[in-house]
């Protein structure tokens, strides 16, 4: 297990077309840092994961269960299980730190 997360130095992984994470996991959580170049869209999906996140810069426009909000950097969301989503960026970039629970096999590189 590491216990000493360096974002800096950790390799990216692309997701998705404009969608590059860097994660770090436990036994039972993920953590997740995610860069979205300008203009990119994440598509409505779920997941059973409940996910919680923060928008470390940047701004990101999220649908969440229907209701659309536009989240700046500092504030937070948290997104209980099976619930769906998608995200949207704007003229600029955004990074936001996900945190996932249980973890999410397919993040783990």
């Amino acid at each position: 297990m590491k216990y000493l997360c360096d974002f800096e130095n950790r390799e990216s992984k692309e997701m998705l077309p404009g969608v590059k994470i860097r994660t770090f996991w436990g036994k039972e959580m993920l953590l997740s840092l995610v860069d979205i170049d300008a203009n990119t869209t994440i598509p409505m999906h779920s997941h059973l994961h409940e996910q919680a996140g923060t928008v470390i810069s940047g701004e990101l426009e999220m649908t969440i269960s229907g209701e659309k909000r536009v989240f700046k950097e500092g504030e937070t969301y948290i997104i209980t299980g099976n619930i769906q989503h998608s995200a949207v960026t704007g003229d600029k970039p955004a990074q936001v730190l996900d945190i996932f629970s249980p973890v999410r096999e397919e993040y783990k590189y």
